[in-house]
């Protein structure tokens, strides 16, 4: 069975950082794409960032220079380490995982991952 589970949120003030883990069992190769997605309420769950197979990574541009995901293979774990957070960062963060051929185009978009997880809230406020 296929778990995904996240750890990492809570309540930060703006300018402050957190770091998001994704710890993943039960897949039985490491050859998979892992992304971070955010849902805000009332909003569409969008994607935050991705790290493909051979290691390169994608960011939603508000993203990009704040935030940076890596993962440790032989531990089986992903992460995303959030700087600069802003109140519009506040959200409940996913991390997901695609099985198949990764496309660039496609990792954006929530319904091409096959896992998911519960999710960690991340509150951004002074």
């Amino acid at each position: 069975q296929v778990q995904l589970v996240e750890s990492g949120g809570g309540l930060v003030q703006p300018g402050g950082s957190l770091r998001l883990s994704c710890a993943v069992s039960g897949l039985p190769s490491q050859h998979y794409v892992i992304a971070w997605f955010r849902q805000a309420p009332g909003k569409e769950r969008e994607g935050v960032s991705c790290v493909a197979g051979e290691g390169s990574t994608y960011y939603l541009h508000s993203a990009a220079g704040r935030f940076t995901i890596s993962r440790d293979k032989a531990k089986r774990m992903a992460y995303l380490q959030m700087n600069s957070l802003k109140p519009e960062d506040t959200a409940r963060y996913y991390c997901a995982v695609n099985t198949g051929t990764f496309y660039e185009s496609k990792w954006p978009s929530a319904h091409w991952y096959d896992y998911w997880g519960q999710g960690t809230q991340v509150t951004v406020s002074s």
